[in-house]
């Protein structure tokens, strides 16, 4: 029975989201082409009916990670999307948390294409703090420098919180004090116990 190019589409979309949660669970060594397929409800012979090659997945699938970010971001104030990134909430749901806290170590060594990705998906998440911030999505150097230290340090942040124990007491101290840093950088009029 021949498929649509429609039903394609979407088998291919279906693929690419189950890649972008199995990644930043697993990391991109973790998943494994059948593992992903059978997670998919697919076949392990119909990966390639699909992608040149898994470098092309990961770079989808990174994409498909941001553009998840985004959309969750964009549902937030300043305010509360700094405090969900830096939360334990975020930080315990890694399927469905950041692309790049989770992802970035594995990126750093992997083919252009992803790195790619990664640079594009950092673009967009430093238009993104522009936009909570209320400032226009300059180029201008010394309000990028500060958005880029502000993304630097929240995906930091994460990252150090999650290779803690979980029940560590430093993984909170980590979030909580990163968060109270970022905020009362970005809101200077906010003073850092009130946005505890």
């Amino acid at each position: 029975m021949k498929v649509s190019k429609a039903q394609v589409q979407a088998n291919r979309a279906h693929i690419v989201q189950t890649a972008s949660v199995l990644f930043r669970e697993r990391g991109y060594d973790g998943v494994g082409i059948a593992d992903l397929m059978a997670a998919a409800g697919f076949t392990h012979g119909g990966f390639y009916k699909h992608f040149a090659s898994k470098a092309e997945l990961l770079a989808e699938a990174a994409t498909c990670g941001f553009a998840q970010g985004a959309a969750r971001a964009d549902e937030m104030d300043g305010l509360g999307f700094v405090k969900y990134y830096l939360s334990r909430e975020h930080r315990d749901a890694r399927g469905d948390g950041c692309t790049m806290a989770a992802l970035s170590a594995d990126a750093g060594r992997q083919p252009e294409q992803i790195k790619a990705a990664f640079a594009s998906g950092l673009e967009s998440m430093l238009a993104t703090l522009a936009s909570k911030a209320g400032e226009a999505d300059s180029a201008e150097s010394e309000l990028r420098a500060q958005r880029i230290v502000v993304i630097a340090q929240v995906v930091g942040a994460l990252m150090l919180s999650r290779a803690c124990p979980d029940d560590s007491t430093l993984a909170d101290e980590i979030l909580e004090a990163c968060c109270a840093d970022v905020l009362t950088r970005l809101y200077s009029r906010t003073k850092p116990s009130s946005v505890s």
